[in-house]
C-alpha cells in the first residue's frame, strides 16, 4: 500500500509540478518535507522551483543537508536564491559550503540582490561573444553555447564588460573575416542590477525587449531579465499590493499555514480594533442626541458605507497608478483637486437621491437635510483621503498599499459619523 501511495504522488509530482508545490504548500513544513524525501531528486527541483520562496524556505529548513544540497544543484541559480534568502544564515552557509564551487559562487554572487531588484530577478547564466573575434568565430562559438543561454548576442570585451549587441542577419550576411566590432550595435538598452524590478517592467514593457541585459556599475554583464520573469514578478506585485491593502501579509498564500497567516494578520487587526474604537469614540459623543433621535442610529451606516465605497475607487485608482509610474512627481496636487471635484459632483448626485428617499422614509424634512449635507461633506472628504493615504505612505517611504483600506476605513467612519451627528445636533430644531 506505501508503494502504490508513492507511485502516486511520484506521477502526480511529475505530470502536474505545479499543482503539486500548490499543494505542498497547505502542508506543514515538516509533512512538505517527509513528501519530497521520497521522490527522485528530478522530479523534487522541478516542484521546488514553483514553491513560493517563503514556503520553499520553511520546507528545505527541514530537510537534512545533504538532501537540501543536492535540491539546490537542480534548480536554476535564480530561484535557488530566493529559496536560500528564506534560510536561517547558519542553514545557508552551510548549504553554500557544500556545494561546488562554481554554483555556489553563482549563488553567492545572486544573494547580494534584493529579489525585488534587476538582480534578483536576472538569469546570470548567458552566453556573450568578444568582442575581438571575427564573424567565422563568433558564429562557432555560438555553435558550442547551451541553448537556453542565448537570449540576444550580446558582446563583451576580455574583462566582461558589454560593449553592445549583435543582429543575427548581420552576423550571417557579413563575410566570415569581418571583425565582429565592425557590425557591433554599440547603443544598447541595459539595467543595473540594482533598478527595482517595477522600474525594470516598465522598461520591458515600453521597449518591447524579450530580455534585457543587468549590468553592474562598471558596466559587466552580470546576466539577463527575461520578459517572462518580469511578467510573473509583477504579477506578484500586484498579489502583494492587493492583499496589503486590506492588511494580509504579501507573500500569504491560500494555502499558506495557519501559524503564517496568523503572524502576518494579527498585527493589523489591532490596528484595525483601535480605529473601529476611534470611531466608536465618535458616536459616544453623541449618545445623547442617538437616544432623543433613534433614526440617526438606522442612518448611520449609509453615510459611512458610501463614504468607504466612495473612497476605496479612488485608493484603487491611485495605488495603481502609483505601481505603472503613472502619478509623476509634481502631480500630487492636481490628483487631489481632480478626485475632490469628483467627489462632489457624486456626492450632490447621491445627497439628493438620499435626502428624497429618507424624506419619504421618514417624512422628516430636516432629518433628510442633514443626511444629504452629510453625505456630501464625506464624499467630498473620502475620495481624498483615498488618494492622500497612498501618496503620504510613499513620501515616508513605505509601501503605498500597505493597509491603506484600514486607514481610509478609519477617516470614512470618523468623517462620516462625525458630520451626520454634527449636522443633527446643528439642525436639531428641525428633527
Amino acid at each position: 500500500m506505501q508503494e502504490t501511495s508513492t507511485a502516486l504522488i511520484r506521477a502526480f509530482a511529475e505530470i502536474h509540478p505545479e499543482s503539486a508545490a500548490h499543494v505542498l504548500e497547505g502542508f506543514e513544513p515538516e509533512d512538505a518535507a517527509e513528501v519530497l524525501d521520497q521522490l527522485p531528486l528530478e522530479i523534487v527541483g522541478h516542484v521546488a522551483e514553483r514553491l513560493a520562496p517563503n514556503a520553499a524556505g520553511a520546507i528545505l529548513s527541514c530537510l537534512g543537508p545533504e538532501r537540501t544540497r543536492e535540491l539546490l544543484e537542480a534548480m536554476t541559480p535564480r530561484q535557488g536564491a530566493i529559496v536560500l534568502q528564506h534560510l536561517e544564515a547558519a542553514r545557508r552557509e552551510a548549504a553554500l559550503a557544500g556545494l561546488p564551487a562554481e554554483v555556489s559562487r553563482k549563488l553567492r554572487e545572486l544573494l547580494h540582490y534584493p529579489p525585488e531588484t534587476a538582480g534578483g530577478l536576472m538569469e546570470p547564466q548567458v552566453s556573450s561573444i568578444p568582442v575581438d573575434v571575427t564573424v567565422q568565430e563568433a558564429i562557432a562559438l555560438l555553435r558550442k553555447a547551451p541553448r537556453q543561454t542565448l537570449y540576444y548576442l550580446y558582446v563583451t570585451d576580455r574583462q566582461g564588460k558589454l560593449e553592445g549587441v549583435l543582429n543575427m542577419r548581420d552576423l550571417l550576411i557579413a563575410h566570415p573575416s569581418t571583425p565582429i566590432d565592425k557590425i557591433l550595435h554599440r547603443d544598447v538598452v541595459t539595467v543595473v542590477a540594482t533598478m527595482d524590478r517595477e522600474d525594470v517592467a516598465n522598461l520591458v514593457r515600453q521597449r518591447g525587449f524579450l530580455a534585457l541585459p543587468v549590468v553592474d556599475d562598471d558596466n559587466h554583464l552580470l546576466g539577463v531579465v527575461k520578459h517572462d520573469q518580469v511578467l510573473e514578478a509583477m504579477q506578484e506585485e500586484a498579489f502583494e499590493d492587493l492583499q496589503k491593502m486590506v492588511g494580509a501579509g504579501g507573500d500569504e498564500g491560500a494555502l499558506s499555514p495557519a501559524g503564517t497567516v496568523v503572524k502576518r494578520r494579527l498585527p493589523w487587526l489591532f490596528v484595525n480594533l483601535l480605529t473601529a474604537f476611534l470611531a466608536a469614540a465618535v458616536i459616544g459623543l453623541f449618545e445623547d442626541l442617538l437616544a432623543r433621535f433613534t433614526a440617526l442610529a438606522v442612518l448611520l451606516p449609509i453615510v459611512s458605507g458610501q463614504g468607504g465605497n466612495s473612497g476605496a475607487q479612488t485608493l484603487a485608482v491611485v495605488v495603481r497608478g502609483l505601481a505603472l509610474r503613472e502619478i509623476m512627481p509634481g502631480m500630487s496636487r492636481w490628483l487631489l483637486l481632480k478626485e475632490m471635484l469628483a467627489g462632489l459632483i457624486n456626492g450632490l448626485v447621491i445627497a439628493i437621491v438620499t435626502a428624497a428617499i429618507v424624506w419619504l422614509w421618514s417624512q422628516n424634512g430636516g432629518l433628510a437635510l442633514v443626511i444629504g449635507l452629510a453625505m456630501i461633506l464625506n464624499m467630498v472628504v473620502a475620495p481624498l483621503a483615498g488618494a492622500a493615504i497612498p501618496l503620504m505612505l510613499r513620501a515616508f517611504g513605505r509601501d503605498p498599499a500597505q493597509s491603506s483600506t484600514i486607514f481610509l476605513t478609519t477617516v470614512t467612519d470618523v468623517v462620516g459619523f462625525a458630520s451626520f451627528l454634527g449636522l443633527a445636533t446643528l439642525f436639531g430644531s428641525l428633527l
